[in-house]
């Protein structure tokens, strides 16, 4: 009988050794394990939608070219404005005054006279035979005419798409553009047999 209690005494200081041990390599395992830290969720709130923004932007290209395109913060546009404008109105004054001259010379010649600019060379000497005849004063007209009015309707539409620019440019501003809508390409290895995929991936959440 007392050999009994002696080896029941035995296995149990074993086992409570054993316990302890384990409970110590446990706490090690713990110890040793790296913390992770999670980042804390950030949501993100788009601006709220301002639906009269495009109609604005056109209003204010629409009173100064150009204006527009400087609410809508692309100040880089404003110099191509000004100089589609700028070229459109520089021909048609010139072809105004070009169609001005010929026409009071026409007029002079209508009415008698010899003495409109054409009859005169590059010194101011008289000539007998006008530089430019009767019948050219008035093709001369004619051409200039035309060129004037097709300058004064490219003026007129480059006026109009400033305004139709500053529109659109006002309501692709205000696209959804997050990451919650996204179309992008991907590429995966595979391990297996060495070979490649190539796609497109699209995301979209709620």
């Amino acid at each position: 009988m007392p050999n009994k209690f002696l080896i029941l005494g035995v296995l149990a200081f074993f086992y409570c050794f054993s316990v302890v041990a384990q409970d110590k390599n446990d706490k090690k395992i713990i110890e040793a394990l790296p913390v992770i830290e999670t980042d804390s969720i950030i949501v993100k709130t788009r601006e709220p939608m301002d639906a009269l923004s495009p109609a604005r932007a056109a209003f204010y290209s629409a009173i100064l070219p150009g204006l527009g395109q400087a609410y809508n913060k692309k100040y880089w546009k404003i110099p191509l404005v000004y100089g589609a404008l700028g070229t459109g109105i520089y021909f048609f004054v010139s072809n105004q005054k070009e169609y001005n001259r010929y026409r009071d010379a026409y007029k002079s010649r209508l009415a008698g006279f010899t003495d409109d600019e054409f009859y005169f060379d590059s010194e101011g000497n008289k000539l007998d035979t006008p530089r430019v005849s009767t019948t050219n004063l008035e093709r001369g007209q004619e051409f200039y005419r035309k060129n004037k009015d097709l300058s004064l309707l490219i003026t007129v539409g480059l006026y109009a798409l400033n305004i139709i620019d500053a529109n659109v440019d006002a309501h692709l501003l205000q696209y959804n553009v997050d990451d919650n809508l996204t179309l992008a390409p991907h590429y995966e290895f595979n391990e297996f047999d060495a070979s490649s995929n190539l796609g497109l991936t699209l995301n979209f959440k709620f």
